[in-house]
């Protein structure tokens, strides 16, 4: 195995976290045009909304079956082989004609575009120990800025030349990444002695023998579903009275998610300072208090604003302290702790998708915020039951 070089310089972190927000970024272009590409193929809001579920899906079966790879083969060409083949994937969604070429592209983006959580697992393994939770931080909100700003672009550019201009441009962006990446990350291969059918088998077992890696995975999973409830149905909000936003002025609210993203950042940091269960507690309670503010985002927007910096820092906070205590947990399986924690986590993605859009079309946006508000209790649960865990660890 190469020997990781501590000291990650910031100027390859900013790069780490570029690519991370580029990659994730494709499966989310699609959101704030739902409504314009639901009229185009003459889609329900049900069939819009699994364009998104699809993206998600694709996503979760690359993190199960792409990410481990990431400890058995060399990082540095598989991750640009993986951008490569996201940005065909994109390809195919810019010239699909009918819903079924559509899916077909957006399952093949989500399951390449997996490549960000290789970039993820690599900077904590290159990071100085006593930096790995900044850094972590510092990528992941690369990450989510790059699903939040996704929505800022796409709604720009769908505005200047339609909605197929989005994919062309983010596939061109995707290849020149991929060409930055092969540049100048280091090559990195870490010796693993499992097969393939092993390394997979294995992540089973990690996920069934480690409690801190399962209970830091359910609550992944519950709170990227609520991330995904808030999105998914905010085009046919904003695009319906009293709002009637067009594509690009929907795409801003990605800016205002982007705020909450940043102020995240610390949550790292403080889980290097042993401060992980409190952060858990506090982005929770953040969480749920966001859903009873964005309930009247219906009709202000001023509270809309408000409700989505709110859950999106409650998010992200979360998130970036999991991966920090998992990776904390057991360094020689980065690759598949993070497969098996982001699995859960963009299956809980999915499942607010078809959640989002089910209540969306039977009880509106109220109907949305109530079932976000009760998944957010049962996280609260599942995170007092699973806490005891990790007594020893703060």
């Amino acid at each position: 195995m190469k020997s990781p070089q501590h000291g990650l310089s910031s100027a390859l972190v900013a790069l780490m976290s570029i690519a991370t927000g580029l990659s994730v970024a494709s499966n989310y272009y699609v959101q704030p045009l739902l409504e314009t590409i639901a009229r185009a193929f003459s889609l329900s809001v049900n069939e819009a909304g699994f364009i998104v579920t699809t993206a998600q899906l694709g996503y979760a079966v690359g993190l199960l079956l792409l990410v481990p790879l990431g400890d058995m083969l060399e990082r540095r060409a598989l991750i640009v082989v993986m951008s490569l083949l996201a940005a065909g994937g994109m390809v195919i969604t810019a010239l699909s004609t009918n819903i079924v070429f559509m899916l077909l592209g957006t399952a093949l983006t989500g399951l390449f575009s997996v490549v960000a959580q290789i970039l993820v697992p690599l900077a904590a393994t290159l990071a100085a120990p006593e930096k790995r939770g900044k850094v972590v931080g510092t990528v992941m909100s690369g990450l989510l800025l790059g699903i939040l700003l996704a929505r800022t672009i796409a709604g720009g550019l769908a505005q200047l030349g339609g909605w197929r201009t989005v994919y062309w441009v983010a596939s061109a962006l995707m290849v020149l990444m991929a060409l930055a990446l092969w540049r100048y990350l280091p090559r990195y291969k870490q010796s693993v002695a499992l097969n393939y059918p092993q390394l997979l088998r294995s992540i089973f077992t990690l996920y069934f023998t480690t409690p801190i890696l399962r209970t830091r995975a359910v609550i992944g999973c519950l709170a990227f579903a609520n991330f995904s409830m808030l999105w998914t149905s905010m085009a046919f909000l904003l695009a319906s009275p009293p709002y009637g936003f067009s594509e690009g002025e929907i795409g801003l609210l990605g800016l205002v998610g982007a705020a909450g993203a940043l102020a995240a950042r610390q949550a790292g940091s403080l889980a290097d300072k042993g401060k992980a269960r409190l952060t858990t507690t506090v982005g929770l309670l953040i969480l749920l208090a966001s859903w009873a503010i964005t309930a009247m985002g219906g009709h202000s927007l001023t509270a809309l604003v408000i409700g989505i910096i709110l859950l999106d820092l409650a998010v992200q906070g979360v998130h970036i302290t999991n991966q920090s205590v998992i990776y904390r947990a057991m360094p020689e399986a980065r690759n598949r702790l993070t497969a098996g924690y982001m699995t859960s986590y963009f299956i809980g993605g999915a499942a607010g998708s078809l959640l989002s859009a089910a209540a969306y079309q039977y009880a509106g946006w109220h109907g949305v915020c109530a079932v976000g508000a009760f998944i957010t209790v049962l996280n609260l649960l599942s995170w007092w039951r699973g806490s005891r865990y990790e007594l020893t660890t703060d």
